[in-house]
């Protein structure tokens, strides 16, 4: 084969192989769940990165150097909102990231959005100290509860629109973004109604959380939560919480009190000392999960699978 020809054909051929790459956008995402969701919309064209290690409060979090650059380099970041990853506040002030194209979950039409809980234990306005008021209030989002994830059906609008976000900034892909949307959504179905049968048995069962993470997921299955330890992981609960707390265990025949990996669970120990509540842990953010595709729907199951085991007994 003459010399030309070859050059002509490995030309073309790193073409047809480079341009996939070229027109895909570069991703990032915050955290584990919101990743996978844009993991699956993304399969087989590109992968977008995670900002945030799983094992890293979203709450708490500050960003490295090489996080921030990461945000410089993308073409879209995708978020669930400022009102959640508080870091966003600072690394909008960055103006090369200022200027990228942002998603913003939280802010999406379709999305169900459930206000922060009041009344009984989940009252914000018990504490002691100024201090802990004003964590708990700056905790408030707004009134809006942010961790939307936690319902399927949140997460079916989240890949719908992300499917159409990236059409717009790769037209080339928009038929394989739409197709992997819908697919994604279709194991939303299956992993739903998985869900509704393992909690029907104890959708009765009383129970308190370390933080409150996970209303959609209760909202949406049909759960009966008594409470949580703090309203603010950020703040130290005081005494007088931690015995509303442990009177409310007593009072609610709670049988479960949950902790969670990215926080200190001494306080765990402290409410059900002389109740029959049981500890466990929930993780609603995939700390044991690797990153990518299968995260979310593998969070989702042990999620379930620990909810169910303690309150089961």
């Amino acid at each position: 084969m003459p010399a030309t020809i070859r050059l002509a054909l490995t030309c073309l051929l790193a073409m047809a192989f480079a341009s996939p790459g070229l027109a895909a956008p570069r991703v990032v995402a915050t955290i584990k769940p919101i990743h996978s969701i844009a993991a699956n919309v993304m399969a087989g064209i590109a992968e977008p990165q995670l900002l945030l290690d799983a094992a890293v409060s979203e709450h708490t979090a500050q960003l490295t150097p090489s996080q921030v650059e990461a945000m410089q380099n993308a073409d879209l970041v995708v978020v669930v909102g400022d009102n959640l990853e508080a870091f966003l506040h600072k690394a909008l002030e960055n103006p090369d990231i200022a200027q990228k194209k942002l998603f913003q979950a939280s802010e999406l039409p379709g999305i169900r959005i459930l206000p922060t809980r009041g009344g009984g234990l989940w009252e914000p306005h018990h504490h002691e100290g100024e201090d802990e008021a004003a964590h708990e209030e700056d905790h408030d989002h707004d009134g809006k509860d942010a961790h939307i994830w936690m319902d399927p059906e949140n997460a079916k609008v989240i890949a719908h629109a992300l499917a159409e976000t990236l059409s717009g900034l790769d037209g080339e892909n928009a038929a394989r973004y739409r197709a992997n949307a819908d697919k994604f959504a279709l194991s939303l179905d299956v992993l739903s109604k998985g869900i509704d049968d393992a909690v029907r048995p104890v959708r009765d069962r009383r129970y308190i959380v370390f933080h409150d993470a996970y209303q959609y997921f209760e909202a949406r299955f049909g759960m009966s939560p008594a409470g949580s330890i703090t309203i603010n992981p950020e703040a130290t609960p005081g005494a007088r919480r931690i015995k509303e707390i442990h009177d409310g265990i007593v009072e609610a025949n709670a049988v479960c009190v949950f902790a969670e990996p990215q926080f200190e669970s001494k306080y765990v120990a402290t409410v059900i000392e002389g109740t029959k509540a049981k500890p466990s842990v929930l993780d609603g953010l995939g700390a044991r999960e690797p990153k990518g595709p299968q995260a979310y729907i593998g969070m989702m199951h042990k999620f379930v699978t620990a909810l169910t085991t303690c309150l089961k007994g």
